[in-house]
């Protein structure tokens, strides 16, 4: 089984226009409201491809209970820990004109010490049925930063490997760790170790003890670096028309579903498949899902080692 934990739960929501203009009045379809935040859309997706997962975040308030009737009627295993703070809502603006997605994230509020005490004995519970653990997603405004590491260190005493797609100091130390596999983009890499190369940035969280670091550079693709072994890249000819909301949580989805499977897996066939479930995820209407395209995807990647890497 999959564990995913999100710290900072969202209800994403997602209007499409044919054109937005700045300043102007745009008449839209109802909004896609899906129960979302990252750790919840990886299980999404990696359910959605027949792995064995169970979600564990919050939910609150009026929008909690939005939250949490469209994940139940989901079918996504979960566990839902009440908080009293309202949980946040996400929205994202798609121009179909363009091919381009404008994303507005409301900040979150922080549980209280007991609320996290909880989410934690959920996490807890649930390890000795876990081949993989993912921690993804920011953490809210007052949050106690050694959240992750906590969870980290339940899941080292079971031995369960862990993924993780945190930010900023969060993510150092989810390196010092020892997590199995970070996935950072380029901009959260060069901002938690101040190296603006991804290569270098990437080689400073091996050295911290991150056994893997899978790297989104935007329409360049996607970078694994793997101490010991040369860099290896895998992109598309050209860059896909879409939405990219949760295209790095498909990624993560992928890595953990293989993972799981098999903790020593080629890292050719992990890039492989974290691509193009990444690439499908763009093709699909809203953050926690795939376009079935995604083999056709893979068949189309171009995988080499990066010259001067």
């Amino acid at each position: 089984m999959i564990v995913t934990v999100t710290p900072n739960p969202a209800l994403d929501l997602t209007w499409r226009a044919e054109r937005v203009v700045p300043g102007g009045s745009h008449r839209v379809d109802a909004a896609l409201a899906r129960a979302g935040g990252k750790g919840v859309n990886v299980a999404r997706v990696a359910h959605a491809q027949g792995a064995d997962v169970l979600a564990v975040t919050t939910a609150g308030g009026p929008v909690g209970e939005e939250f949490a009737n469209e994940l139940r009627g989901s079918g996504v295993p979960h566990r839902l820990v009440p908080v009293a703070a309202e949980t946040r809502r996400s929205a994202a603006i798609v121009d179909e004109a363009l091919g381009d997605t404008m994303i507005f994230n409301e900040r979150g509020t922080s549980p209280s010490p007991a609320e996290w005490a909880a989410l934690l004995d959920e996490v807890q519970a649930a390890l000795p049925g876990a081949g993989v653990l993912v921690v993804s997603g920011s953490l809210p405004r007052g949050a106690d930063p050694g959240l992750v590491l906590r969870l980290l260190s339940l899941a080292s005493d079971r031995g369960v490997p862990a993924v993780v797609d945190v930010s900023g100091p969060a993510m150092l130390a989810a390196a010092s760790a020892g997590a199995a596999l970070l996935k950072p983009n380029r901009a959260e890499l060069a901002d938690a170790t101040g190296l603006d190369d991804p290569f270098e940035g990437a080689r400073e969280l091996l050295r911290l003890g991150a056994r893997r670091v899978l790297c989104s550079l935007g329409a360049e693709g996607l970078l694994l670096v793997r101490a010991g072994v040369a860099p290896l890249r895998a992109r598309l000819p050209e860059p896909l028309a879409g939405n990219p909301t949760g295209a790095g949580d498909a990624a993560v989805a992928a890595a953990a579903v293989l993972l799981h499977d098999d903790p020593d897996v080629d890292d050719e066939r992990l890039l492989v498949a974290a691509a193009s479930w990444s690439a499908a995820a763009v093709l699909a209407p809203g953050a926690g899902e795939i376009s079935p395209r995604h083999p056709e995807l893979a068949d189309r990647l171009l995988v080499d080692r990066p010259a001067g890497a």
